[in-house]
């Protein structure tokens, strides 16, 4: 698979979103749980018809472009590939130093966004992103090495990763995180998300309390054909700045208050571009009973 991967890593990137399309559809048409919960988690968002048959699509190019994102050689620059919107957020942000938390939901190419922050502010100040090791071997060592690039590294969701985590904010460092997954049980709280109660981590929160950061919303846009032509690369990455007053929510140490906060945070950011959101996600599956230890994988980005 490793083989494979780097292989896929060399073709254009309009090809493989083109396959990773067809894979989409190949995933929804012989899966009916997935095709119900797609169709449900859309709808209730309020998704029309058409952008429930983009979303099938785009949840496909996501996996597609994994092997270029992943694959890519560690000294090759994301480059014109990339263009921000309102990157002065971010330089805003670091300025203040006391450090950034990125939050960040699995919509469009949420993995082009660490890589975009650490090629244009890594060399000042690095940024760590928590992840969940894959349960596959290969897999997990694909993702644990290539993830890490110059101004960027990984750290698995275990207690030693979330102590990289406070010592790297509390030196004014960048750390990122997807906080729109389902957390271990003990590791959230049940908070709405789109009209429904999830399960949703407390961890930004505990961040936030612990380090009085500052909280930046990302987002990575996948364009389409009409766009890389008119705009010239293919993804667009968003920042926006979190108010005053959704950071002091953050701080202020209530589970259920904080969660309710990312979540909708998580919504703003979502709908956006909610045909590139991950519909098919069981976002509000009960929580697995799991503690967080020095080998126990926990809440993840």
């Amino acid at each position: 698979m490793n083989r494979l991967f780097t292989l896929l890593a060399h073709w254009p990137l309009p090809l493989l979103h083109g396959i990773g399309a067809l894979l989409g559809w190949l995933v929804y048409g012989l899966s009916p749980s997935y095709r119900r919960r797609l169709q449900a988690h859309a709808r209730a968002a309020g998704l029309n018809a058409r952008q429930v048959r983009q979303a099938v699509a785009h949840a496909g190019k996501m996996v597609g472009e994994l092997p270029w994102l992943w694959g890519r050689p560690q000294h090759e620059a994301l480059g014109a590939t990339v263009q921000w919107r309102h990157p002065e957020v971010v330089e805003a942000a670091l300025a203040e130093g006391r450090g950034l938390l990125l939050l960040t939901p699995h919509l469009g190419c949420f993995e082009v966004t660490a890589q975009a922050y650490a090629e244009r502010f890594g060399a000042v100040k690095p940024i760590t992103a928590l992840y969940r090791p894959a349960k596959q071997a290969w897999l997990a060592e694909m993702m644990k090495g290539s993830r890490n690039r110059p101004g960027m590294q990984t750290s698995p969701a275990t207690l030693a990763g979330v102590r990289h985590m406070l010592r790297a904010l509390k030196k004014g460092e960048t750390v990122g995180l997807l906080p729109d997954q389902v957390p271990p049980e003990g590791m959230g709280a049940w908070a709405p998300f789109f009209g429904r109660s999830a399960y949703t981590m407390t961890m930004a929160a505990r961040l936030v309390s612990q380090t009085r950061c500052a909280v930046v919303l990302l987002r990575g846009e996948r364009l389409d054909a009409t766009q890389r032509q008119q705009l010239g690369c293919d993804y667009l990455v968003h920042a926006e700045r979190v108010s005053p007053e959704v950071e002091a929510v953050l701080a202020g140490g209530d589970a259920a208050e904080s969660a309710a906060a990312v979540n909708r945070l998580m919504e703003h950011q979502i709908m956006q571009a909610p045909e590139q959101y991950l519909w098919g996600y069981n976002r509000y599956k009960a929580p697995r009973a799991e503690i967080l230890t020095s080998a126990t994988p926990g809440e993840a980005a």
